[in-house]
């Protein structure tokens, strides 16, 4: 059964085979490099927050560094 698309959690675009992309990405860098991978994206969505995405952004930018906690 197909989860509903939630664009902060499990973007649809993200989810389209059995592993998703962020798994696949932490599988394949070191834990140091997949911590810098994540506070980059969580700054990228809090640099453009007033621009694109506002609050969305914001919750996205939490996810990625909920991420890092759960390394």
């Amino acid at each position: 059964m197909a989860m509903p698309n939630d664009p902060v959690n499990h973007p649809d675009h993200y989810t389209q085979s059995s592993i998703e992309a962020i798994e696949a990405i932490e599988a394949a860098l070191t834990a140091e490099e997949f911590r810098g991978f994540c506070k980059a994206n969580a700054l990228k969505y809090i640099w453009r927050e007033r621009l694109k995405g506002q609050d969305e952004s914001i919750a996205k930018a939490i996810w990625y560094l909920n991420r890092i906690l759960k390394q």
